[in-house]
């Protein structure tokens, strides 16, 4: 049985690791965690934009705001 995780633990734990981030809308990205803040805004570098599951870009750095994020897996 995995263990509950806080999301602010989680973000620690994964920084420069590979995450998806899951948006509203049917947008993500895929990235390495490279900053956060307690608002769960994030930073990914070399990060690629997903929407509707194909890459639309490829961008060095992304900022994303924690209000529309749905979900960050590993």
């Amino acid at each position: 049985m995995a263990v509950p995780v806080k999301p602010i633990a989680f973000l620690a734990q994964a920084m420069e690791s590979h995450v998806m981030v899951e948006l509203k809308g049917n947008r993500g990205y895929r990235g390495i965690l490279d900053g956060y803040d307690p608002h769960m805004n994030l930073v990914l570098k070399n990060a690629e934009e997903i929407v509707n599951n194909e890459v639309v870009r490829k961008l060095e750095i992304a900022i994303v705001r924690g209000d529309n994020v749905i979900y960050i897996s590993p």
